[in-house]
């Protein structure tokens, strides 16, 4: 049976094929290579001018062409890419058979993060001027990234006191251990474990210190801008939350930002660089129920920019679905509720405050009716011993706007319980 045969290894070439023969004309990294190179790599922040003397540094074109052929094929790992360079011949072609050491390659990165993030906006705006960005329908969602840093070097005040407290109990412990000491090995045996339960405690104060000069609420030794978050469910890790923004027509991601927070206190700020990426604010926004928070929405709306929420279920519901809250009418002239037995139910006007909260949202007013004494529906209605009450903070106004673009808007009620 025949095979089709290669060539022989050791066969001369009368004719040698050059590297820029071996590329076809399509391939993508020939488009690499022509969009960096029409950058104003010194514009964006990359250092371009360096000492004379010593050995010459790579251009930091060179390193950028290498760092986005990574990203297009899954080689995220420095010494992956290194190796790459010397045998992918794609990349010798890119590099011009350069090949730097993964040292280099990842101090680039390193040194280089907001002039990374401008070149990311440039393809941004290359998509834009091709047509391939709609600018009508946008999404945004997050996504969490595992830290180096593990649980056990994440640091909040809870925990550093309850470390404080240990090692204060140890020492307590040394002490009278001390006074019973009767040889003097034994006590230069309890002086060395309490100069190491010392040394601790100075490490946890200069923690406590530093939350509190920061403001923040943890701290991580090892990955700084990490934070111990929820992943899903009871499921949590300290990691990086990637807020990302992608637009409808072609699936392109157009902004993206690496915070250290969860998706609660996002939106805002996605929606704002969507508005100044895409020159207006004429788009629609799509968020899931994670983003469902009235300060968020509150600066959507007041950027006249379509938002939909998927809106989450009711913390609690009545024993009788007749009777949950969506079927209590507010009267914003009057600040009272109508129940479904058409009842008032009124507000002394005082903000309270659930002490649980640290932000707006913990500000509410409470809305109550006499007539729930009396009412023969009472037992559908609520499980209270005294009476239902309503609360209502200072954002549900938002909350009921989300409410009326998700009506309008057909099958949007299945969407979002999909979201």
């Amino acid at each position: 049976m025949r095979f089709i045969e290669g060539k022989d290894r050791k066969q001369s070439s009368l004719f040698p094929v050059s590297l820029e023969d071996a590329i076809d004309q399509e391939n993508e990294v020939r488009a690499v290579d022509i969009f960096v190179d029409s950058l104003n790599l010194e514009k964006m922040g990359f250092r371009i001018h360096f000492p004379e003397g010593g050995r010459p540094a790579y251009h930091p074109g060179v390193l950028l062409k290498l760092f986005i052929y990574g990203y297009m094929n899954r080689l995220r790992s420095s010494r992956n890419l290194e190796r790459e360079s010397k045998r992918n011949i794609e990349l010798m072609w890119l590099l011009q058979q350069l090949s730097p050491d993964h040292n280099t390659i990842a101090n680039f990165r390193k040194d280089n993060p907001d002039a990374i993030k401008k070149v990311f906006r440039a393809t941004v705006a290359l998509a834009k001027n091709f047509n391939l960005i709609g600018g009508k329908l946008i999404a945004g969602d997050g996504t969490k990234l595992r830290a180096q840093n593990s649980k056990k070097n994440n640091f909040n005040k809870k925990k550093i006191d309850r470390h404080l407290n240990y090692i204060d109990n140890k020492l307590q412990g040394y002490n009278d251990a001390l006074e019973l000491a009767d040889s003097t090995l034994a006590k230069e045996n309890i002086h060395k474990e309490m100069n190491k339960h010392n040394t601790r405690k100075d490490k946890y104060h200069k923690l406590q210190e530093q939350l509190d000069q920061t403001k923040e609420e943890q701290i991580s030794t090892s990955d700084p801008e990490s934070r111990h978050m929820v992943l899903r469910s009871n499921i949590t890790e300290v990691a990086y939350n990637v807020q990302s923004t992608v637009d409808a027509e072609n699936c392109i991601p157009i902004d993206y930002e690496v915070t250290s927070h969860n998706d609660r206190k996002a939106m805002g700020a996605m929606v704002r660089r969507a508005k100044s990426i895409l020159g207006n604010n004429s788009f629609t926004a799509l968020f899931d129920k994670g983003y469902h928070t009235g300060s968020e929405l509150e600066i959507a709306q007041k950027l006249n920019i379509k938002t939909l929420v998927a809106i989450p279920a009711p913390a609690s519901n009545a024993p009788d679905p007749r009777y949950n809250i969506q079927h209590f009418i507010y009267d914003p002239r009057e600040d009272h509720y109508i129940c479904p037995e058409n009842h008032f139910l009124k507000t002394n006007g005082t903000f309270y405050i659930n002490h649980r909260g640290k932000s707006n949202e913990s500000k509410f007013k409470q809305y109550k009716t006499k007539a729930c004494k009396g009412c023969p529906v009472r037992e559908l209605c609520t499980t209270a011993k005294n009476a239902r009450i309503l609360a209502r903070n200072i954002y549900t106004p938002v909350y009921e706007q989300n409410k009326k673009i998700w009506r309008l808007i057909p099958n949007c009620t299945a969407a979002g319980k999909q979201l």
